[in-house]
């Protein structure tokens, strides 16, 4: 970040004793774009402190998000897909959701878990349901993000995770090219926010691929590489992919486990169809036993032959009823084999996808990695050719412009680390005086 060793070293006591970074001479080049923030920056870096480790995302107007709601229908042993409600809705200036059934629903100040908690009560409630839908809630497009003052593109633009002011800047253009030799740090500014989105994409996709790997390998959790695993973005990718992870084992499960219920309805179908073709064998063998005296009886003229005909008729139609039996124990048997089918399907399917995620997360991998070395190359250049001359740089503060739960806006003193949210407008001033070294 701009300064925060010589800020550290200034305002806080507790940070004397962390290593400083250094350049290939020993001196610290980035000191000379610090602010001259004061006694104030102990607050501002607890509240970034404060902000980097916040509860869930807070939901707030414009904010798009993705929802699909399915049920699990016990009786049936099937899902039903609630594509009427499903889709993409954005929250309204009122603060309010609407969606088809559940009608305006609050959303500002909650969780999409607290959304999706809602939404299948409100439905299970409207319609007596026995089964209560699950809804899926997911951000598409967080509300955008404002920049303002010394920026080359100034305006609005759309946030991302893990924005950061360096992150924004970055986004905008960097800071605005003037006489005063602003280009060389505007083209700094660029190529380490460039690295920084990099970096935090590369290290996604290290973690995309290990948990890929770990499906493949039919384990319910992994662990992230040990290179990476200390860093503090990568607990939180962890965890995102372990959600994605559970999330699609479940589904796959639940639908493996509603063919065994299938399999098993139609084992115990075929024992019972198997047991009355026994009993139906016992009653033609013992009608043709009757029948064997009948016809003696009527060759001496005891009997008429009507009776004759009646036992023969009667044995005609249980061999007819086996038939049937018969017939129904072989659709039965071809139905197991459809659902013993579908299974393996499912399980090739589930696999292919994995397997074609991981090739694409591996090409995207190795492209971030390409992009990466070229900004380190574009960071050295643009610090080699930074002006030396104190004077010949400008002091850069930032400011952020928060709405808070009440309603209010206030500002928060920056730096160059401090997380950006939905609907935050950032102010980027610089000042007529040197930077603090």
């Amino acid at each position: 970040m701009w300064g925060a060793p010589a800020i550290r070293r200034g305002v806080c006591a507790v940070a004397q004793e962390r290593t400083k970074p250094l350049n290939h001479n020993g001196s610290h080049p980035r000191q000379r774009r610090l602010l001259s923030l004061g006694g104030g920056l102990c607050l501002t870096l607890a509240i970034s402190a404060s902000i980097s480790s916040a509860e869930d995302y807070k939901l707030g107007t414009q904010d798009k998000l993705t929802i699909r709601v399915v049920e699990w229908q016990t009786v049936e042993g099937a899902f039903r897909d609630w594509s009427s409600v499903s889709g993409e809705y954005t929250i309204g200036p009122s603060g309010k959701l609407s969606l088809p059934f559940v009608g305006e629903t609050p959303a500002t100040g909650k969780t999409t878990a607290e959304i999706a908690k809602t939404i299948g009560k409100t439905l299970q409630d409207k319609f007596g349901l026995s089964d209560r839908p699950e809804a899926s809630v997911e951000v598409a497009q967080f509300r955008p993000f404002y920049i303002s003052g010394d920026i080359q593109s100034p305006g609005q633009y759309a946030y991302a995770p893990d924005l950061t002011v360096l992150k924004a800047i970055s986004i905008a253009g960097g800071m605005r090219r003037g006489a005063d030799g602003a280009r060389t740090e505007r083209d700094l500014i660029t190529a380490e926010g460039s690295h920084a989105v990099l970096s935090d994409e590369q290290l996604r996709l290290m973690v995309t691929q290990v948990r890929i790997d770990a499906e493949l390998a039919g384990k319910t959790e992994f662990a992230a590489p040990m290179e990476i695993a200390s860093l503090p973005a990568v607990a939180g990718m962890v965890a995102n992919e372990t959600a994605i992870m559970a999330s699609r084992q479940k589904k796959l499960t639940l639908r493996l486990q509603a063919l065994d219920n299938l399999k098993g309805l139609l084992e115990r179908e075929i024992v019972s169809l198997g047991q009355k073709s026994e009993t139906q064998n016992r009653q033609i063998e013992l009608a043709r036993k009757e029948l064997s005296g009948i016809d003696t009886l009527a060759q001496k003229g005891l009997v008429v032959n009507t009776r004759v005909l009646s036992s023969e008729r009667s044995i005609a139609e249980m061999e007819g009823k086996i038939l049937d039996l018969e017939t129904a124990m072989l659709r039965a048997k071809q139905d197991i084999s459809k659902a013993e089918q579908e299974a393996i399907d499912l399980k090739n399917d589930a696999e292919s996808e994995l397997a074609v995620e991981r090739q694409k997360t591996v090409g995207e991998l190795n492209a971030v990695t390409l992009k990466l070395g070229m900004q380190k190359g574009l960071i050295a250049e643009a610090g080699g050719t930074a002006p030396a001359a104190a004077g010949a740089e400008q002091a850069i503060s930032f400011v952020l412009v928060r709405k808070g739960g009440d309603g209010k806006s206030k500002e928060i003193t920056a730096i160059e680390d401090t997380p950006i949210l939905p609907g935050d407008v950032i102010k980027v001033e610089r000042s007529g005086g040197p930077l603090v070294r």
